[in-house]
């Protein structure tokens, strides 16, 4: 059996011991991660360990919690980013209303710039939405990406991810579907066909039970698939290789 984590932070202070951290996910048949970042420093940081990681490949981009203070020569060192091996995708870039939304004009344009950028390297978009899914489709209908493209940690309703489909979105899915307050993502988990379900930890945040409240880390994900493939009423190989296949296929890996 093969998993593969499509959203972490290796770049996070926690990870004092990244290279134990990398050999426990290997030993629980995680062979790839993808690395996302959220700004121009972290993605500096998540390609160097790309270079170490052999499994590692990387997303480049300014998440909308980092856009204060934005200019548009960061657009072009992300251009430059993008070019390089093992980088898979513009992300995470979006959407967050949930702190502040004082800053939702810069948070759109920031958005629209990253995803012109994607379309103009021919890379997909992962997509960060929270508390802004109205704003969210209303801006990718207007500004669509040319690949087909990722929700990450999708927490909308079905409704919402049947309009993200017809734009060619994928979604993925982390510890979140494992709590016990989560009827409403495992609703949408019940209802979407596993070829638009992706598996991710996030990590270091959002460990899964039995591990909620830890420290979150790639090998992990093999409690996700599992809880997708009793949900689905599947097998958790059938998850794991239809989960490896969307990643190869949306990531190009």
């Amino acid at each position: 059996m093969r998993l593969i984590d499509i959203h972490a932070h290796l770049t996070d202070a926690k990870y004092d011991d990244l290279k134990e951290v990398v050999e426990r996910a290997n030993e629980k048949y995680v062979d790839t991660i993808v690395c996302s970042s959220y700004d121009i420093t972290s993605s500096l940081q998540s390609l160097k360990i790309a270079k170490d990681f052999k499994g590692v490949y990387v997303n480049v981009g300014i998440h909308p919690e980092n856009v204060d203070g934005f200019e548009d020569s960061q657009i072009e060192k992300l251009k430059e980013l993008a070019k390089l091996e093992k980088v898979v995708a513009i992300g995470e870039i979006g959407l967050d209303y949930h702190y502040t939304s004082e800053n939702k004009d810069l948070q759109k344009e920031v958005f629209r710039k990253q995803i012109a950028l994607a379309n103009e390297v021919g890379l997909p978009i992962v997509v960060h939405s929270r508390d802004a899914i109205g704003d969210t489709i209303e801006l990718l209908k207007k500004c669509p990406p040319q690949k087909e493209s990722l929700l990450h940690c999708y927490s909308g309703s079905i409704e919402s991810a049947e309009v993200f489909m017809k734009m060619g979105f994928s979604f993925s899915f982390g510890g979140v579907c494992t709590f016990a307050n989560a009827k409403s993502v495992v609703e949408v988990i019940k209802k979407l066909p596993i070829e638009k379900i992706l598996l991710e930890t996030d990590c270091p945040y959002l460990a899964p039970v039995p591990f909620r409240g830890q420290r979150n880390e790639p090998k992990n994900i093999v409690c996700i698939a599992d809880m997708i493939a009793k949900i689905k009423g599947i097998s958790i190989e059938e998850v794991a290789q239809k989960t490896c296949e969307n990643a190869k296929r949306l990531f190009n890996i």
